[in-house]
This record gives C-alpha cells, sequence and structure tokens, in this order.
C-alpha cells in the first residue's frame, strides 16, 4: 500500500536568538508580497535601510525569552505534533507519514515535500496550521507549494486542506482545553480570544479571514456557555503605522483593567501550537499591561502544542482525505 504524505506546515523561526539568524529569518519573511502588500520599489529601501538594520536586535532580544533547550517553541512544538499525529493515524491503521514544514526558514516546505517523495509517498496532504484562512499565513504556504512542485517532472497529487477554523474537533479540543484550565484554577470573570491581526487593507480587499477569526470564537464562546458580556474577540501582534483589524488586544484589556475583575483570560485560538506571539507577547507583555492600566490576575491559557487532544483533533480533519 503506498503511504500517504502529510505536511504539516507553520510560518518558521530564526535557527537562533540571536540578530544574524533573526535579520536572515526577517529578511526572507518580510520580502514575501503575501505578507506586505506594497510595490517591490516602495518596501525594499524601507525593509533594508531600515528594518533590518533595527529590528533584529530588539527582536532577537525577544526571541532569548521564549529560547528553551530544545529550541525556538514554534519548531519544537511544530515537530512534537507531526510525531504524536503521524502516531496517531498508524495507530488507527492509516499508512501515513507525517512531516513538519516552515513556510519561512529552515525545514522548508520544498525540503519537507523532497523527504515525503524520498520516502515514497504517493499522495500528499498538505495541512497549514493556521485554522483560520488567510492570505498571509494559508495562500503564501500553497504558493511555497505551487514553487517547489512547479520543476517536477511527475509532481504528486497534492489536496490543499485551506482552512478549519469551525471543524468540531478542532473546536471540541479548544473548549476542552479552556474548561481543563478551568477546572484548576476557577473561572475567570472574562475571557479575550485573541488572534493574530492582519492589515485592515487585507479585510478591504476581501480576506474573509476576520470572519472566520468572528465564528471560531463565537463557536468558542457557545462551547462555554459564555455571554456576550464574559468574553471578547480581539486582534495582536501589530505592525507598522497602518490600520490593523480591531479591536486590539492591548486596547481591550486597558478597558477591562479598572473594572476591577477577579481574572482574565486569555486563549489565542488562530495559535496551534505556542510561539513569540503567545508565549511572550499575550503571556508576558499583555499581562504587564494589563496590571500596569490597573488590572488583577491574569492568565494565558496554552496553546494545544503536541497534546493528545490536538493529534485527534487534527486526526479528524485530515480523515475525509486519507
Amino acid at each position: 500500500m503506498t503511504r500517504t504524505g502529510i505536511l504539516l506546515a507553520n510560518t518558521g523561526t530564526p535557527d537562533a536568538p540571536t540578530p544574524a539568524a533573526v535579520r536572515r529569518y526577517l529578511a526572507e519573511f518580510l520580502s514575501d508580497p503575501r505578507i506586505i502588500e506594497t510595490s517591490r520599489w516602495l518596501w525594499w529601501p524601507v525593509l533594508h535601510g531600515v528594518i533590518l538594520r533595527v529590528r533584529p536586535r530588539r527582536s532577537a532580544a525577544l526571541y532569548a525569552r521564549t529560547w528553551q533547550e530544545q529550541g525556538s517553541p514554534l519548531r519544537y512544538h511544530t515537530v512534537n505534533l507531526a510525531r504524536a499525529l503521524e502516531d496517531r493515524l498508524i495507530a488507527e491503521g492509516h499508512e501515513v507519514l507525517v512531516r513538519p514544514a516552515m513556510r519561512y526558514g529552515s525545514g522548508s516546505i520544498s525540503d519537507a515535500l523532497h523527504e515525503l517523495r524520498h520516502e515514497g509517498c504517493g499522495p500528499i496532504v498538505v495541512l497549514p496550521l493556521f485554522p483560520q484562512s488567510c492570505g498571509a499565513t494559508t495562500a503564501s504556504i500553497a504558493d511555497a507549494v505551487n514553487a517547489a512542485t512547479m520543476a517536477l517532472r511527475n509532481p504528486p497529487t497534492i489536496t490543499f486542506i485551506s482552512d478549519y477554523h469551525d471543524h468540531e474537533a478542532h473546536l471540541a479540543a479548544l473548549v476542552g482545553r479552556i474548561r481543563s484550565s478551568w477546572e484548576r484554577r476557577g473561572r475567570p470573570e472574562h475571557l479575550i480570544l485573541s488572534f493574530h491581526g492582519i492589515p485592515q487593507s487585507y479585510a478591504d480587499a476581501g480576506d474573509t479571514y476576520r470572519d472566520r477569526c468572528a465564528d471560531t470564537a463565537a463557536l468558542i464562546a457557545a462551547g462555554l456557555d459564555l455571554t456576550p458580556q464574559e468574553w471578547t474577540l480581539s486582534f495582536q501582534s501589530r505592525f507598522g503605522p497602518a490600520q490593523w483589524l480591531t479591536p486590539y488586544t492591548v486596547d481591550v484589556l486597558a478597558r477591562l483593567a479598572p473594572r476591577g475583575l477577579s481574572r482574565v483570560d486569555v486563549v489565542c485560538p488562530g495559535f496551534a501550537v505556542d510561539c513569540l506571539e503567545t508565549v511572550d507577547e499575550i503571556g508576558r507583555e499583555a499581562a504587564r499591561h494589563y496590571k500596569e492600566h490597573g488590572g488583577g490576575d491574569f492568565y494565558y491559557i496554552p496553546a494545544l502544542n503536541a497534546s493528545a487532544e490536538h493529534a485527534a483533533a487534527l486526526a479528524e480533519v485530515l480523515r475525509p482525505y486519507l
């Protein structure tokens, strides 16, 4: 029986928390026209003349705060999730090979596809680890997959799963993760569901990412039996001076802080695994921001990461394509 190759694609990460490694990573990341939808002749001088001279040192310091012995959280959680998913599917009787891949940096999509073909996989299923489809993430991964297969004389059959924002199994895993946290720590007075933002201009041009985030948030809130007053949808990780999707997570926290709530929890349902934007931006910086504005207890609920529940949920997402 021919094995099915499964490619779990994530954003990527620098190879080390150093300015040089971060500069290499940002140069690739910020050169993607899906990330920066600006004419190259306007963007190139800004990128190479300003951003890549200033930002790498500051970003390296942030990465250093999250770096573990096994490396970047995004990388090792993605690698571990690929192993857990493969074990789960093989235990169910599927002939599969699961490999992680990064859109930017080492461990590229091209290298992962080559490995799957070298290992004798026939059809290949690509699952971007972004539940809510977006041009800057899911479509960019599709670009990389297409580029990697264009030169092949005998390209494999590829199935691309573009979105699973409302998949019942994935929602159940997220609701279960939140309920489990509340069973240990008690229920907060307010839950913020924070998603990575995109420029408002991208949404105005037709990207439906915000609607998918809103659907996911509403379905999670319904699964937790929350009233509209007990939860808020927000967006984080704004970059640059342009208007991004609102409300911004930091603004929501600043509004909640003076209310004297016993505790605010934040969960990030758009992040399959923890990374700089969750561990540091939310778990450290957003918590500090909330308390500086007079807020009390704050808790970040970790992503699903490589948990058995996450592997089981992704197995259900993949099942129709195996």
